[in-house]
């Protein structure tokens, strides 16, 4: 190779190193022209925001129940007088919160199927003193679970009573066919759902229907004109012997009826001299008040078969350990006399104590819902 040669080489090498030069300085300036972008670095952007821990902060645990933040609900059924429950809770309330240190608050709800409601709607913080057909449909409808029983005077059952006009010539059940038929609500074990099942196996049909509200105001219902009969709870009167017995006339005997009128401190209603009285515990002596003559005016017709006693009973989430507390406090307080001044009150629900109750005792009321035909969602 010629001199010429290898320096026309040399240069043309010179030359493609500089354009190669040229191209690489080109090409890495292109990321710098994008790195702009990259340094917003997306990723770390997600990592700095952490929309997950953002979530998990505001999700705080509940507050626990039983504190002041979430009080334990305790719900009656409007059986009687919401003044006269709300009364009686508070002593309850009382008692109860001195006993476990928990928070409590009393509601009355407006009707039966509202308090079930309340109780499917909170499970977690909810326990209701309801009769045993709502105790059914809300068992059925969302778990709530039994936990006591009613005792009235030694009595864990009670019964439907039928009451007419004294001076009415209605005999049997068959007499009310087409007539006015008082009841306390639809959800009322004694008061609506025994007689319907009566009504319908019997093939009777009553006229118009009157939804008093309560058991004394069905009652009433009658004592006013408004109704020709009407539907309550039934419990046996005291005797003076203390002797009455299942298959004896529910009523209190004829030649004691006029004598029968409220105590001087209209507390009680009784019947017959002072060392032989009978002291009259149906729905009628809720009504004495209004009503002091209510038994010379509104006589029983008849009275259904047994029923289980209502219950206490708790939503299905409800805490086992604080429900454990309140059950072995509500047994203690049972036995206080305090207790005489809530719900043991005859005004209020007249329970003289408590026993445990276990879900299969309300089979029966099972097969009778089944029979009218109430749907749990309903």
């Amino acid at each position: 190779m010629t001199r010429t040669a290898r320096w026309a080489l040399l240069v043309v090498f010179a030359l493609i190193v500089a354009a190669c030069a040229t191209e690489t300085a080109d090409t890495t300036e292109a990321p710098a022209e994008t790195e702009a972008p990259a340094t917003t670095a997306a990723p770390e952007t997600t990592t700095t925001t952490e929309a997950p821990a953002e979530t998990t902060t505001t999700t705080e645990a509940p507050p626990a129940v039983g504190s002041p933040e979430n009080p334990i609900q305790v719900l009656f059924v409007p059986s009687v007088e919401a003044e006269v429950i709300v009364t009686g809770g508070d002593i309850m309330k009382a008692a109860l919160e001195e006993a476990t240190g928990l928070s409590f608050e009393v509601q009355v709800p407006t009707s039966y199927a509202a308090t079930i409601e309340e109780m499917c709607a909170s499970p977690e913080n909810t326990m209701g003193f309801i009769p045993a057909f709502g105790y059914v449909i809300a068992s059925d409808r969302c778990g709530v679970d039994v936990s006591f029983k009613a005792v009235r005077f030694g009595w864990g059952v009670y019964w439907a009573q039928f009451l007419v006009p004294r001076d009415s010539d209605i005999t049997s059940l068959e007499d009310l066919e087409g007539l006015r038929w008082a009841f306390p609500d639809t959800g009322s074990t004694s008061g609506y759902a025994v007689p319907a099942v009566l009504f319908d196996q019997l093939g009777i049909t009553p006229g118009e229907q009157v939804e008093a509200g309560g058991h004394p105001q069905a009652a009433l219902a009658v004592y006013n004109g408004e109704a020709d009969f009407a539907t309550t709870f039934f419990s046996p009167p005291l005797t003076p012997d203390f002797d009455w017995a299942i298959g004896d006339d529910p009523e209190i005997p004829d030649e004691l009826v006029e004598s029968c009128a409220p105590n001087e401190e209209g507390s009680r209603l009784f019947c017959g001299p002072e060392d032989a009285q009978w002291r009259v515990l149906d729905a009628r002596a809720s009504a004495r008040n209004d009503a002091p003559d209510i038994i010379q005016q509104v006589r029983i017709l008849t009275i259904s078969d047994a029923i289980p006693n209502d219950t206490l009973s708790f939503g299905p989430d409800f805490p086992a350990d604080v429900r454990a507390q309140i059950e072995e406090a509500l047994a203690a307080f049972a036995e206080t006399e305090a207790w005489a001044d809530s719900i043991g009150n005859q005004d209020f629900y007249g329970w003289t104590g408590i026993d445990p109750a276990a879900d299969s005792e309300y089979d029966s009321v099972r097969a009778l819902v089944e029979f009218v035909g109430f749907e749990p969602e309903s």
